[in-house]
């Protein structure tokens, strides 16, 4: 598998869910966004193409992918800024692993909504997000 990391495996919706229901100040979910970008691996230069690379984000951001044996999709991605990161890795543990058709017949960042992230991003992050679930979507249809 390329460019693996524990999002969606060891780190699951509903471990978030719990971990962030802990949360009632946005200075904490941010605190926790950094933590979670910490956790996502850092990825290989080789991998950093330009053909992966999303753009409408404040920061540099590549989101790849390969599918997998089982018809499920594998994505990985990294980021310069720390939370657009943290914002990759909640994508990815929404996403990760799962079928083409699932991924279009869901929102990608109804996890987000879950978390209460969505509401407190300034307008540039919002747009970066936005450009994210894109890359997800495009990605799952060109997988069908």
């Amino acid at each position: 598998m390329l460019a693996p990391h524990p999002f969606g495996y060891q780190i699951t919706e509903s471990s978030l869910i719990e971990k962030f229901s802990h949360f009632r100040l946005w200075e904490d979910r941010y605190r926790q966004l950094v933590q979670l970008a910490k956790a996502l691996p850092p990825l290989e230069i080789s991998l950093k193409i330009a053909d992966i690379e999303l753009f409408g984000c404040e920061n540099r951001v590549w989101l790849g992918f390969e599918k997998l044996d089982n018809g499920g999709i594998h994505f990985y991605g990294d980021s310069e800024g720390r939370i657009v990161k943290g914002l990759l890795a909640v994508l990815l543990t929404a996403v990760e692993g799962k079928t083409a058709e699932e991924i279009l017949n869901q929102d990608p960042l109804a996890l987000f909504d879950t978390l209460q992230l969505r509401e407190q991003l300034s307008s540039s992050r919002a747009s970066g997000l936005a450009a994210l679930a894109q890359g997800v979507k495009t990605i799952a249809r060109a997988c069908l």
